[in-house]
């Protein structure tokens, strides 16, 4: 099982050779693939999306599961923030990796890399 950040996305929908290659690999095997909507948020954040690429967004996020930010996800996110001192949007973003049990895929491994408890593996 996988939680993607955000720039795991970004890289895919770009067309990255590595990125595609590992996401494509995932999406054959059909593993469980997890994101926080905090990383839906972002995606849909950028000021110049096209209608293509909010069609593609769209079209990539219904194969994937969307997990909302409720207490229970708030006060680990709170925990893992206080922790390691990330970013909030990060520490929710690495809060869903933990709350589903997932290795959190991700280009910024150095942004987690103090986070405990979760698993990070590098895009």
């Amino acid at each position: 099982m996988y939680t993607l950040d955000t720039n795991a996305i970004i890289y895919y929908l770009k067309g990255d050779k590595k990125a595609v290659e590992v996401l494509e690999s995932l999406f054959k095997r059909n593993l469980p693939i997890y994101i926080s909507c905090i990383t839906e948020l972002e995606l849909f954040s950028f000021p110049d999306l096209t209608k293509k690429e909010v069609v593609r967004i769209n079209e990539l996020l219904q194969t994937l599961n969307i997990i909302p930010v409720d207490s229970q996800l708030a006060r680990l996110a709170s925990f893992l923030r206080s922790k390691s001192k990330i970013k909030t949007p990060d520490s929710i973003i690495a809060a869903t990796a933990v709350f589903t049990g997932s290795i959190l895929l991700t280009r910024n491994v150095k942004d987690f890399e103090k986070v405990v408890l979760v698993q990070v593996q590098e895009l």
